[in-house]
């Protein structure tokens, strides 16, 4: 016969406790126990009495618990298995208020070994059911997910209560005082696109990026991958949904070396020593970058998020106060990858929103940021607003910024005879930042060959040392008029 994991004195401890110090005790364990936390039936019955009792006293006597107990229909408890001897030899039990959370504490650890043995019960029963058809990420998620969802919940109880904000605003300031910095979330490498979301990217937030196919948003994600993982030595997950990781190698490797793509792939930068070099020295940068890499083609999205808890639990951790060590997600791009879910009562727009609720979700309980990327529908062509993202209006309401990547026009290119890229960033929507004024954008170049994207000014910017040239042009031709030559 199994173990019943309890510990029925401490239950009667705490029983006492409270019905010997009222409020103050209750006070002082309320935020870690309830009746689920007891597994004595009476006793489950007396702490909701007690707790009945309680919301409108701060003492307890019989009568009171009595009267709770007809309150709440379990006067027939009363009547045939909690007799008033029963309560009144609880009552008797000898126990200082300041052991009474010591017990109530042991009583909730209890009753996490519990939940957890009902979850291994639950991971036994499904994986009896695997059939051998399922990735082998499909059947680890079996054991992992519970277990990690039990966790996260255990770990974000206290966060679920309300807290007194002048008791912690204090220690907030000091922290930052003692800890001052430039930027209050992780850089992606361009200075105008953080400002413009509001300081990087920013833990439990989702920021999105949208393209039309083919414009180089993939190259973006490259890049601000490599510079943070590269650059800073933050860990960096790289979830792709599209390219190989190949593809990804030799476009890293052209980036930090600044030899042609194909010339990596195919191997002809071996033909020259100086190139070769490059590679070499390229390939030594990319070994020591914390840069992991996956592809989910294919794969459905509740195994994507087993995926990335388990890279934050295994290769990012916590730091000694429990927090997720600095790290970023870099979804590439979100999207359906199969058909299974789409029927008649679930399109494919419901499907989109209930993704990025989900990663949102996620964000937000293991305390990280993500970049993702969606693609742009046909209007995205022409417009430039919050309306041509494939999918769902969700898609915007959950993220903290929306951008637009683009290729510029050819009269865009013009304007400063191409010397500004040829593409744009345009930040349409930004929870935490100032984006840029209307019509604005930022410029952007970028070099296919070698996998480069590089910030320009912004279209104002540009415009503003135009004019000030030709401010400059029109005093100086002003004073040629004047002469005689």
């Amino acid at each position: 016969m199994a173990k019943t994991i309890n510990n029925s004195a401490s239950e009667r401890a705490v029983i006492s406790g409270i019905i010997q110090h009222g409020s103050d005790a209750f006070i002082d364990i309320d935020d870690i126990i309830s009746v689920d936390t007891f597994t004595v039936e009476e006793n489950q019955i007396l702490y909701a009495c007690i707790k009945k009792v309680l919301a409108d006293s701060t003492t307890i006597d019989l009568p009171s618990i009595l009267s709770a107990a007809n309150d709440l229909g379990l006067e027939s408890w009363f009547e045939n298995q909690i007799s008033s001897s029963h309560i009144k030899a609880i009552s008797g039990f000898d126990i200082s208020l300041e052991n009474v959370r010591h017990h109530a504490v042991k009583l909730k650890k209890l009753e996490i070994a519990r939940q957890i043995s009902l979850q291994a019960k639950h991971i036994i029963s499904n994986i009896s059911e695997v059939t051998g058809d399922e990735t082998v990420d499909e059947i680890i998620n079996v054991a992992e997910s519970p277990i990690f969802e039990l966790s996260a919940s255990l770990n974000g109880s206290v966060e679920d209560k309300p807290l007194i904000l002048g008791d912690e605003v204090e220690g907030y300031i000091r922290h930052l005082e003692e800890n001052p910095s430039d930027i209050l979330g992780l850089s992606s490498g361009f200075a105008k696109y953080d400002a413009a979301i509001g300081g990087g990217f920013r833990r439990k937030c989702v920021d999105l990026i949208a393209a039309r196919p083919k414009v180089g948003k993939s190259m973006l994600a490259g890049n601000v991958a490599l510079h943070i993982a590269g650059t800073l030595g933050i860990p960096v997950l790289f979830l792709d949904t599209e390219m190989s990781k190949e593809d990804h190698m030799n476009r890293l490797i052209a980036k930090n070396s600044g030899v042609n793509i194909n010339d990596i792939a195919a191997g002809r930068f071996v033909k020259n020593s100086g190139t070769r070099e490059r590679v070499r020295q390229a390939v030594e940068k990319l070994k020591d970058a914390p840069l992991s890499y996956i592809a989910i083609a294919g794969k459905p999205f509740e195994e994507t998020l087993s995926i990335m808890r388990r890279w934050i639990i295994k290769n990012v951790g916590y730091d000694e106060n429990g927090r997720v060590n600095d790290c970023i997600i870099i979804y590439d791009y979100l999207k359906l990858m199969t058909s299974d879910k789409i029927n008649n009562n679930m399109q494919e727009f419901q499907v989109l929103g209930f993704q990025i609720t989900e990663l949102h979700n996620f964000c937000v309980k293991y305390d990280c940021p993500c970049l993702s990327f969606v693609q742009l529908n046909r209007d995205g062509i022409t417009k430039e607003s919050t309306d041509v993202v494939s999918g769902s209006d969700r898609l915007i309401w959950l993220c903290s910024s929306f951008s637009i990547f683009k290729r510029k026009s050819d009269e865009e290119i013009a304007e400063d005879q191409g010397e500004s890229g040829n593409r744009k960033l345009i930040p349409v929507e930004a929870r935490h930042g100032p984006g840029l004024e209307e019509y604005d954008y930022i410029n952007i170049a970028m070099q296919g060959s070698i996998a480069s994207i590089v910030e320009k000014e912004t279209k104002r910017e540009v415009q503003a040392g135009v004019n000030q040239h030709n401010e400059g042009f029109l005093t100086d031709g002003a004073e040629s008029e004047e002469s005689p030559f």
